[in-house]
């Protein structure tokens, strides 16, 4: 039996949050799938994450071409799955990939030449068996291409109807400021601006919010969690099996007995405000209104449905956020 999705899914919890100024509106948590939809995981437990955001009023997906692993294969299995289970909704959907980082060998595998980001959608749009994207984004600053030939590959994808919006992730206040005054002139203006945001990584607050407020583009984190540091997973010291252990994205020597009192102290807060540790993560970072959505991962779907729960309390009183304040300057 095909999948039928909950026909509630617009009725619950779920927020949708106007993106920038555009008429785009965005399921105030996002899925990323950075993780957890490669070759190497099980595709049933990608299709119940998946269900499992829609049937909760999660609209918006976002990958990237080098998402995997192996890089491609999570486009790959999101298409597979898109097809076989969700080919009546695309509609409903806001998917979104991106490019930017090491693709394929020479000199037209990575970065932002127009190039390179040509060659680049037209594969994704293949691998995810999709006609369209709803947001493309370079992912990260190219210091080498002039910025006016990046700007013009985001603009020439809206021209041919290959992407509907585009954005920029990484992108300092300074650099994203002149990407949009081109996007602007060219008449293709930055819908979104995907940065790395926690209460433990804050550079965007040092002027690049300002800057997306002034242009009116939406600001999407990602790695809320800080790769799962704001999370009761490292309460009691390094699990096995966690990130940490592994020493990919979160190495353990960055897991001092000074971050380990931190998120203690930041825990308790949690509690008192009957969430967990990362309800409350997800819930600083969306009482900014200059916020549109937030990016979660999942490895499984117990996992999303404990990030929504963020949405029971947004509101911060002046004393937490103060308290927080204190808690993170240590």
């Amino acid at each position: 039996m095909n999948y039928q999705p909950d026909s509630n899914r617009y009725q619950k919890k779920m927020q949708y949050r106007k993106c920038g100024n555009s008429g785009i509106k965005l399921s105030a948590l996002s899925l990323g799938l950075w993780h957890n939809f490669g070759d190497v995981d099980v595709v049933d437990n990608c299709k119940a994450i998946l269900k499992t955001a829609f049937d909760n009023g999660i609209t918006h997906f976002d990958l990237a071409n080098n998402y995997g692993p192996p890089p491609g294969s999570a486009e790959t299995n999101f298409g597979k799955i898109l097809k076989e289970e969700f080919s009546g909704y695309r509609d409903e959907m806001i998917i979104s990939s991106k490019a930017g980082y090491y693709m394929w060998p020479g000199p037209y595998g990575e970065w932002g030449s127009k190039k390179y980001l040509v060659s680049s959608l037209d594969q994704s749009l293949k691998r995810m068996q999709l006609d369209y994207v709803d947001i493309f984004y370079h992912h990260r600053p190219d210091p080498d291409t002039p910025l006016e030939e990046t700007m013009a590959a985001l603009d020439l994808f809206v021209r041919q109807g290959k992407a509907l919006y585009v954005g920029v992730s990484n992108y300092p206040a300074d650099q994203a400021a002149k990407a949009f005054e081109i996007l602007q002139q060219l008449g293709t203006p930055c819908l979104i601006h995907q940065p790395k945001y926690s209460m433990f990584d804050r550079w965007v607050e040092d002027g690049l919010l300002d800057v997306l407020a002034q242009y009116g583009v939406g600001c999407i984190p990602f790695s809320p969690l800080a790769q799962g540091l704001l999370t009761n997973k490292y309460l009691h010291g390094i699990p096995e099996g966690s990130r940490a252990t592994k020493g990919v994205f979160l190495k353990p020597e960055q897991i001092t007995s000074d971050i380990l009192s931190t998120i203690k102290q930041l825990n308790e807060l949690a509690v008192s405000r009957n969430q967990t540790l990362a309800q409350m993560a997800l819930a600083w970072l969306l009482k900014d209104k200059r916020v549109t959505s937030v990016l979660i991962g999942a490895s499984k779907p117990e996992q999303l449905i404990d990030s929504m729960q963020c949405l029971d309390n947004l509101d911060f009183s002046t004393e937490e956020l103060a308290k927080i304040e204190t808690i993170l300057k240590g």
